[in-house]
């Protein structure tokens, strides 16, 4: 089973001195995407593009996916 990591956007952020309030304010994310990022949730990807175009990234330096391991 595969879930989405936001961890490489924590370390893109940190990298452009950026933080998720600039995201909110200046791409205009809604705080339920800010919500949605903090808990691994899915987001749009109308939403990634304009994070990636914002930081002037790739989509894996915003998401991946990881791994589960799933309990037999």
């Amino acid at each position: 089973m595969m879930k989405l990591s936001y961890k490489p956007l924590e370390i893109t952020l940190i990298k452009n001195d950026k933080t998720k309030t600039d995201l909110r304010n200046e791409v205009k994310l809604s705080p339920t995407i800010i919500a949605k990022i903090a808990k691994g949730e899915t987001i749009s990807l109308s939403s990634i593009m304009k994070i990636c175009e914002y930081l002037d990234c790739d989509v894996e330096d915003v998401v991946e996916f990881v791994k589960v391991e799933q309990d037999a």
